[in-house]
Protein backbone atom coordinates (compact mmCIF):
# COMPACT_ATOMS: atom_id res chain seq x y z
CA UNK A 1 0.00 0.00 0.00
CA UNK A 2 1.18 3.93 -1.00
CA UNK A 3 -0.07 6.54 0.59
CA UNK A 4 -0.43 10.16 -1.21
CA UNK A 5 -1.32 13.11 0.37
CA UNK A 6 -1.33 16.19 -1.88
CA UNK A 7 -1.26 19.92 -0.68
CA UNK A 8 -0.55 23.47 -1.87
CA UNK A 9 -3.69 23.85 -3.98
CA UNK A 10 -5.19 27.75 -4.14
CA UNK A 11 -6.82 30.24 -5.51
CA UNK A 12 -4.08 32.61 -7.47
CA UNK A 13 -4.32 34.90 -10.32
CA UNK A 14 -3.34 34.61 -14.06
CA UNK A 15 0.58 35.12 -14.06
CA UNK A 16 1.23 33.63 -10.73
CA UNK A 17 3.06 30.84 -9.59
CA UNK A 18 2.34 27.69 -7.07
CA UNK A 19 3.81 24.76 -6.03
CA UNK A 20 2.07 21.54 -5.35
CA UNK A 21 3.30 18.76 -2.86
CA UNK A 22 2.98 15.15 -2.51
CA UNK A 23 3.77 12.88 0.37
CA UNK A 24 4.21 9.72 -0.32
CA UNK A 25 3.76 6.94 2.72
CA UNK A 26 3.63 3.07 2.89
CA UNK A 27 6.05 1.82 0.34
CA UNK A 28 7.96 5.21 -1.50
CA UNK A 29 11.08 3.22 -2.13
CA UNK A 30 9.10 0.73 -4.94
CA UNK A 31 7.50 3.41 -6.66
CA UNK A 32 9.10 3.41 -10.05
CA UNK A 33 7.05 6.74 -11.37
CA UNK A 34 5.12 9.16 -10.26
CA UNK A 35 2.66 11.65 -11.70
CA UNK A 36 0.38 14.32 -11.72
CA UNK A 37 -2.88 14.80 -13.17
CA UNK A 38 -5.47 17.25 -13.27
CA UNK A 39 -9.42 16.98 -13.71
CA UNK A 40 -12.07 19.38 -14.25
CA UNK A 41 -15.40 18.39 -13.05
CA UNK A 42 -16.73 15.82 -15.20
CA UNK A 43 -13.80 15.60 -18.09
CA UNK A 44 -11.14 12.97 -18.84
CA UNK A 45 -8.52 13.35 -16.56
CA UNK A 46 -5.00 15.30 -17.90
CA UNK A 47 -1.49 13.99 -17.74
CA UNK A 48 -0.22 17.30 -16.03
CA UNK A 49 3.76 15.82 -15.55
CA UNK A 50 5.58 12.82 -14.68
CA UNK A 51 8.92 11.35 -12.80
CA UNK A 52 10.58 8.11 -12.88
CA UNK A 53 13.64 5.82 -11.81
CA UNK A 54 16.06 7.59 -12.88
CA UNK A 55 15.19 11.21 -12.75
CA UNK A 56 13.44 11.04 -16.51
CA UNK A 57 10.62 13.36 -16.63
CA UNK A 58 7.54 14.27 -19.02
CA UNK A 59 5.25 16.93 -19.24
CA UNK A 60 1.67 17.20 -20.65
CA UNK A 61 1.80 19.73 -24.14
CA UNK A 62 -0.28 22.24 -22.07
CA UNK A 63 1.99 22.96 -19.47
CA UNK A 64 5.37 22.24 -21.35
CA UNK A 65 7.44 25.45 -20.59
CA UNK A 66 5.61 26.10 -17.41
CA UNK A 67 5.63 23.12 -15.21
CA UNK A 68 8.55 21.10 -13.39
CA UNK A 69 8.36 17.77 -11.56
CA UNK A 70 10.83 17.30 -9.03
CA UNK A 71 11.23 14.57 -6.31
CA UNK A 72 12.78 14.74 -2.85
CA UNK A 73 13.79 11.08 -2.31
CA UNK A 74 14.97 11.74 1.34
CA UNK A 75 11.88 13.57 2.42
CA UNK A 76 9.09 10.83 0.02
CA UNK A 77 7.90 14.04 -1.31
CA UNK A 78 7.20 14.97 -4.72
CA UNK A 79 6.86 18.76 -5.89
CA UNK A 80 4.85 20.06 -8.73
CA UNK A 81 6.44 23.99 -9.39
CA UNK A 82 3.62 26.00 -11.72
CA UNK A 83 4.58 29.42 -13.11
CA UNK A 84 2.95 31.80 -15.49
CA UNK A 85 -0.46 30.02 -14.31
CA UNK A 86 -3.69 30.44 -16.63
CA UNK A 87 -7.32 30.37 -15.93
CA UNK A 88 -7.73 27.13 -17.61
CA UNK A 89 -5.14 25.57 -15.44
CA UNK A 90 -8.07 25.71 -12.97
CA UNK A 91 -8.70 22.13 -11.78
CA UNK A 92 -8.07 19.17 -9.11
CA UNK A 93 -4.55 18.48 -8.91
CA UNK A 94 -4.05 14.59 -8.41
CA UNK A 95 -0.96 12.79 -7.48
CA UNK A 96 -0.15 9.39 -8.44
CA UNK A 97 2.20 6.51 -8.11
CA UNK A 98 3.24 3.34 -10.43
CA UNK A 99 4.52 0.13 -8.62
CA UNK A 100 5.08 -1.65 -12.00
CA UNK A 101 8.73 -2.24 -12.99
CA UNK A 102 7.90 -1.19 -16.50
CA UNK A 103 5.59 1.89 -17.08
CA UNK A 104 5.37 2.07 -20.68
CA UNK A 105 3.54 5.73 -20.78
CA UNK A 106 4.30 7.66 -17.53
CA UNK A 107 1.68 10.04 -18.87
CA UNK A 108 -1.11 7.68 -19.07
CA UNK A 109 -3.43 7.28 -16.02
CA UNK A 110 -3.56 3.24 -16.78
CA UNK A 111 -0.14 3.10 -15.54
CA UNK A 112 -0.52 3.95 -11.94
CA UNK A 113 -1.62 2.22 -9.32
CA UNK A 114 -2.14 4.54 -6.01
CA UNK A 115 -3.76 8.35 -6.31
CA UNK A 116 -4.04 10.42 -3.88
CA UNK A 117 -7.28 12.73 -2.84
CA UNK A 118 -6.51 16.14 -4.64
CA UNK A 119 -5.81 19.64 -4.24
CA UNK A 120 -7.77 21.83 -6.04
CA UNK A 121 -6.27 24.81 -7.90
CA UNK A 122 -8.22 28.13 -9.14
CA UNK A 123 -6.69 30.49 -11.24
CA UNK A 124 -8.91 34.01 -11.81
CA UNK A 125 -8.05 36.36 -15.06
Amino acid sequence: QVQLAESGGASVQAGGSLRLSCAVAGYPDSTTCMGWFRQVLEKTREAVASICTGGSTAYGDSVKGRFTISHDNAQNMVYLQMNSLKPDDSAMYYCAASLRKRVLNPLSELSYDYWGRGTRVTVSS
